[in-house]
């Protein structure tokens, strides 16, 4: 193995140009952590607000939460996993352990074996999203059969597996997003699709039992309108906001929940026998080589794509 690696790495907050691809060393496990050659490593939005903003983190620092790769070293005390393994995972989450790298070092309890149906690229396109989409749905929403779901930004990274983790547990799932990517939602699984430029959703969409609010902002208002008594509104775009979306929805006579991300390796094995299984699919948008993460970044904040981005180093 060699000694260095490629490393995307940013010393100031910015646009995706501060983003610069260095040589740095290979980070060693320490005790309970696990050394991952990443294969691929996916784009979030939250990627390019942290890259921006900072929000809870300062630079300098590396991007990158969402990664498939193949275990390269254990640390002591290591027991789940083994060399070789592929896996896929949320390495440091909501730290940063920094997946846009060619090996990223992380808590053993970071990964689980990748979905076998998968290649590394669709694998890196499932674990943040997917994962946050789960506890919205399954875990906080408890969707059950029968239930009519409404799903906001329906084909982006989280919206688009969103769809088929609801349509799964049974769901009548109605999604927004623009004409060009409706053919993709059904062939997803929703049953019906609005398109959100030229149709206001809350004056046309009722009785929905569960809204999950990828967009925020104004929605929040209009989809409270949709609810049917009793309902509830997932939000993850807002958490600081938590308490103001929980109480506006209780005046409603709904429920409103914030959900913030917190990665398991139960959930992460239990996304793999979703997948293996045929129920879910991750889409990618596009790959980039990870010397090219600025177009990539760039792309993302675009909002166009359907899916999501996958780097490759």
């Amino acid at each position: 193995m060699t000694k260095n690696m490629i490393t995307v790495h940013q010393d100031t907050l910015g646009g995706p140009e501060v983003l610069r691809v260095i040589e740095t060393a290979i980070p060693t496990p320490g005790p309970g952590e696990v050394l991952v050659e990443v294969r691929a490593a996916g784009v979030n939005p939250i990627d390019t607000k942290i890259r921006a903003g900072g929000m809870w983190l300062t630079p300098p620092f590396t991007l990158g939460w969402d990664v498939s790769g193949v275990v390269a070293g254990v640390g002591a005390g290591v027991s789940r996993l083994t060399v070789g393994d592929e896996v896929h995972g949320i390495p440091g989450f909501p730290q940063l352990a920094g997946g846009y790298a060619e090996f990223v070092v992380a808590a053993e309890s970071s990964f689980a074996l990748k979905p076998s149906t998968l290649d590394h690229v669709q694998a890196a396109a499932l674990p943040l999203s997917a994962s946050i989409a789960w506890q919205a749905l399954v875990e906080a929403a408890q969707v059950r059969p029968g239930q009519r779901v409404l799903i906001h930004a329906a084909a982006g990274g989280v919206g688009h597996l969103a769809v088929q983790i609801a349509k799964s547990r049974g769901a009548y799932v109605i999604g927004t997003a623009s004409p060009a990517k409706h053919d993709l939602l059904r062939e997803l699984g929703a049953d019906e699709v609005v398109d959100y430029a030229t149709t206001d959703f809350a004056e046309t969409v009722r009785d929905v039992d569960v809204v999950f609010d990828l967009v925020g902002g104004a929605y929040e208002d209009r989809s409270l309108r949709t609810l049917r008594p009793g309902g509830i509104l997932i939000n993850i775009t807002n958490p600081p906001a938590a308490e103001a979306t929980a109480a506006k929805a209780e005046a409603a006579g709904v429920r409103g929940i914030t959900v913030d991300l917190a990665p398991n390796p139960e959930r992460l094995a239990l996304l793999a026998e979703a997948v293996d299984a045929g129920l879910l699919r991750p889409v990618v948008a596009e790959t980039f080589p990870l010397v090219e993460v600025v177009k990539a970044h760039e792309l993302a904040e675009t909002n166009r794509t359907a899916g999501k981005i996958v780097l490759i180093p």
